[in-house]
């Protein structure tokens, strides 16, 4: 396909291209072969009767991509380059949210794929159960490109959750393109639960593009050591009364080095988006936190809110929220914060009862509060768990 090595030609072109923003990563450190590697769909015993459909990749080889029972004429699963052999209209998707040549990670993924995931929710459909998409490296200094498409077409709905891990004593590097396309009147909420460690490096690049009368919100949680993050995705509310929300919460320790940011850029009339963080950074952790809002249209609205939270002297935490206004009907706000644990707030919940150490608990409960997801009930107290092992940590 003529299409494809036109992208090929680009991405060649870009393979020693560095990143706009983080440090860079020599990629020759890395395992980029090909070959596939065993998996066992037994490690994810009765996924279909949790979610409504399942993909599952470990290093470079695909495990799991199914559809449960009922969900069967609702939505599609399956691995990017089956994919592209069986849609010829996926040239109008491919690379068109996420640039090819954004930097030397997504020339990568181009020139040297390792698989990633296809799901399409069909048009009308409102699919209740969640679907999962789960990335695991398992062999050590593995190399994982994966590209994702994502597409929600008219009126549908769902709730993809997406988890990435890495088997404890590996080192690795994951690249992950993810590509969103909101059609109109369908509402998309995209959760990524990241487990990795502090010897992986993370190089996400994903992008959305949303309809007329659209909704996507895209949590995204880190609440485990990692070497280091960069992510700076865009969202395009491209059409009228199109709406985006942006939530995360990140917790750096160690010598963990995290870039995480986004964009959004209100195309459309009436168009809103938001862009809320927390962060809690201890250790030697350095943590930046970025946030664009791009106001292009009459009566759009954006907000920008990040509040982070230092529990030691040698950890960093920088907000960079910038704002951008191109009509005069757009509305753009924004608030940020960083301190430390008040001990007025320390002293006053030792007045109630508890012990310092439980009181300092508390406090970085509640600032890693996950209600602003309006996550599922059975999701929700699961990360409740991370947050409670989290705060044990930093006590």
């Amino acid at each position: 396909m003529r299409w494809i090595e036109k992208c090929k030609e680009k991405a060649r072109r870009a393979v020693n291209k560095p990143p706009v923003y983080g440090h860079d990563i020599d990629i020759g450190l890395y395992d980029i072969s090909l070959e596939l590697r065993e998996g066992k769909k037994e490690l994810f015993p009765g996924a279909e009767k949790r979610f409504a459909g399942s993909y599952v990749q470990i290093d470079h080889s695909v495990i799991v991509e199914e559809v449960s029972k009922q969900y069967k004429g609702e939505i599609e699963i399956m691995r990017i380059e089956d994919a592209l052999e069986a849609y010829d209209w996926l040239e109008d998707y491919w690379w068109k949210a996420v640039k090819v040549d954004t930097d030397k990670f997504t020339a990568l993924a181009e020139l040297k794929l390792h698989g990633g995931y296809f799901i399409r929710i069909l048009p009308g459909k409102k699919v209740e159960l969640p679907i999962h998409a789960c990335m695991l490296i398992y062999h050590d200094r593995t190399l994982q490109n994966v590209h994702n498409i994502v597409i929600a077409e008219p009126n549908s709905e769902a709730h993809i959750i997406s988890g990435c891990a890495i088997r404890p004593i590996s080192r690795g590097l994951h690249v992950g393109i993810t590509e969103f396309y909101i059609k109109k009147g369908a509402k998309l909420v995209y959760t990524m639960i990241h487990n990795w460690s502090e010897d992986t490096h993370v190089r996400p690049r994903s992008a959305a593009i949303l309809e007329k009368n659209s909704t996507f919100i895209n949590n995204y949680i880190n609440l485990r050591s990692v070497g280091s993050i960069q992510a700076y995705p865009s969202f395009v509310c491209q059409e009228d009364n199109s709406r985006v929300s942006v939530n995360s919460i990140v917790f750096g320790d160690k010598d963990s080095i995290i870039d995480l940011g986004a964009e959004i850029v209100l195309k459309g009339l009436k168009s809103r988006g938001e862009i809320i963080s927390r962060a809690v950074a201890m250790d030697n952790a350095q943590i930046v936190m970025r946030g664009r809002i791009v106001g292009e249209s009459n009566e759009s609205k954006g907000h920008y809110e990040c509040r982070g939270l230092l529990l030691s002297d040698t950890a960093m935490i920088h907000s960079i929220p910038e704002l951008i206004g191109r009509r005069q009907g757009s509305e753009l706000s924004h608030e940020a914060a960083i301190g430390k644990i008040s001990r007025d707030e320390i002293e006053y919940l030792m007045s109630r009862g508890l012990e310092e150490r439980d009181a300092v608990s508390l406090i970085v409960k509640g600032f890693l509060d996950i209600e602003l997801m309006n996550l599922p009930e059975q999701l929700a107290n699961r990360i409740k768990v991370l947050v409670d092992m989290t705060t044990e940590k930093a006590i």
